[in-house]
């Protein structure tokens, strides 16, 4: 398994060098100087130039990503050119928020999303499957900045029970992760309910019946172990794309994360920025995935990772 995971993450730098070239580039192309913005609106175009010089902005686009690339693999992501701060500390800042909220989201939400599917599974055809799908398809068709502003509205303008943003104490999470995950537990719902169906309709779950063998023991053991394993999948893109920060809820309830330093860098032309936010993303994805083939075997002993 180990030799397996090795294999997997030294397939995962030709993606991660192409993203790299991919961002470096797409960043230069947003219209807008990011020397005028830092040296300010009333900046000479003397003063512009100086600015330009000192980001290093006046050199060779090949020269800039050589040299880009050189540093990142010494551990210097730059430093932001909006407040000059070195963009490891800016990140490292915003991660830990987003982190703790998509965690909190990710686990009720797959609690929730997978047992409705899995009753709905169960219940075919009957009002525990109708009452599912119908929350189901509910919790997607829902916009997420409007169940969270009519939530802050509600628990918040008008109860005052709940903070209306910004990152706190444990009340601070609530609404976040509730509007965060009702989309994701929505999704897995109809993923797994289509996934058992599926799986309850293989031969050998049939044949586990014909031999006697008791419907809680087909349920668990025979089904429901099998249809994880696309869910887990799922479960793990979900994750990676929450934790990649989601923009909107971020900026609704004012959560000082990934997704709201995004919006802010690109705003600014934090080249830097921007480029570190994308990289990490993308890294996330390559790490994410490896865990989730990792709990394939978990979950079914009988998958062999090679």
């Amino acid at each position: 398994m180990l030799g397996y995971a090795l294999r997997r993450l030294l397939g995962a730098v030709p993606v991660l060098v192409a993203v790299s070239i991919f961002v470096f580039a797409f960043v230069r192309l947003l219209p807008g100087d990011p020397a005028r913005l830092v040296a300010g609106p009333d900046a000479s175009a003397q003063d512009v130039e100086l600015v330009r010089q000192d980001l290093g902005l006046d050199r060779p686009i090949w020269e800039q990503y050589l040299r880009y690339v050189d540093n990142t693999l010494h551990g210097d992501l730059g430093r932001s050119t909006k407040t000059r701060a070195p963009v490891i500390d800016e990140i490292g800042e915003r991660f830990m928020p987003t982190f703790w909220l998509t965690v909190v989201a990710m686990v009720w939400a797959t609690a929730i999303g997978v047992l409705i599917g899995v009753l709905s599974g169960v219940k075919r055809n009957k009002w525990q499957d109708r009452v599912g799908m119908v929350l189901a398809v509910s919790g997607i068709s829902f916009p997420s900045f409007w169940l969270g502003l009519l939530l802050i509205n509600v628990f918040s303008v008008r109860l005052g029970w709940l903070p209306t943003g910004g990152y706190g104490d444990w009340r601070s999470f609530i609404m976040p992760s509730f509007t965060l995950g009702v989309t994701v537990a929505a999704i897995l719902a109809r993923f797994s309910r289509s996934a058992y169906v599926e799986v309850a309709s293989e031969d050998y779950v049939r044949t586990a019946r014909m031999k006697g063998v008791p419907e809680q023991r087909v349920v668990w053991h025979h089904t429901l172990r099998n249809a994880l394993i696309p869910v887990i999948t799922m479960t793990g893109l979900e994750f990676g794309t929450l934790l990649g920060g989601a923009i909107v809820i971020e900026t609704v309830f004012a959560w000082p994360g990934l997704g709201r330093l995004l919006v802010e860098s690109v705003s600014y032309r934090d080249y830097p920025v921007i480029q570190a936010l994308i990289l990490l993303f993308a890294l996330e994805f390559v790490l994410i995935n490896l865990v989730v083939d990792q709990l394939y075997a978990v979950v079914n002993p009988e998958i062999r990772l090679r």
